[in-house]
């Protein structure tokens, strides 16, 4: 397997340092730019094109949601995991919903980071545990869900669409409703499709959104 190659921002010098340091100890990852900011970390993603971007959220000038959706926007194949102090509500819906597909807080170690970086690299989410449990807590204090469901989605979407927001994998999914499991993936995309979602992440963001995380 390539490397996988990750451009780091973050506004504390200390980190970027610490953190290119680490990365730079495991098999199969290189640093290939370090970002003091959002603008930065835009105008560097461009010129390297990174497999992951790891990305700080609180930053002078662009912030970090903000910086993740011109990326995306721009870069679709470049992917972006959240690495911050913050795990409220707020941070958490900002960052998923501008396209970050991993989010984790800076409790997080050597092998949390690992393992984030690669999922990225594969299109695979990894959310924090405090993350997950946060949306736990804002699906149990969710709207009760609509009689009408949204952006033109059928029951059985919305049926995955709450099991994703659960963080089912498609087999999972499949086992839980008898169906196979392309059968989910066409459901799947068509989620995508309805609700503007990029990847899961955005996904499960919306589910909350609407009231439709489980």
């Amino acid at each position: 397997m390539s490397q996988v190659r990750v451009l780091i921002a973050d506004d504390q010098r200390v980190v970027r340092e610490g953190l290119a340091t680490i990365l730079g100890t495991l098999p199969g990852v290189a640093v290939v730019a370090t970002a003091a900011d959002g603008t930065q970390a835009v105008r560097l993603a461009g010129e390297h094109r990174p497999d992951v971007v790891l990305m700080d959220l609180r930053m002078p000038g662009l912030d970090g949601a903000a910086a993740t959706a011109e990326i995306r926007a721009g870069l679709p194949e470049v992917q972006v995991v959240v690495l911050t102090t913050y795990a409220d509500d707020e941070s958490i819906f900002a960052a998923l919903d501008a396209g970050a597909i991993g989010y984790l807080t800076k409790d997080a170690g050597r092998e949390d980071i690992r393992r984030a970086i690669e999922a990225a690299a594969a299109g695979q989410a990894v959310l924090d545990g405090t993350v997950q449990a946060r949306l736990v807590a804002a699906a149990r204090t969710r709207p009760v869900r609509p009689a009408a469901l949204p952006d033109g989605l059928t029951e059985r979407e919305a049926e995955v669409l709450g099991l994703i927001a659960q963080g089912c994998t498609n087999a999972e999914i499949a086992r839980r409703l008898f169906v196979t499991e392309a059968t989910v993936k066409t459901h799947v995309n068509h989620i995508f499709a309805k609700t503007m979602s990029r990847d899961r992440a955005q996904a499960v963001a919306y589910a909350h959104r609407h009231g439709l995380a489980g």
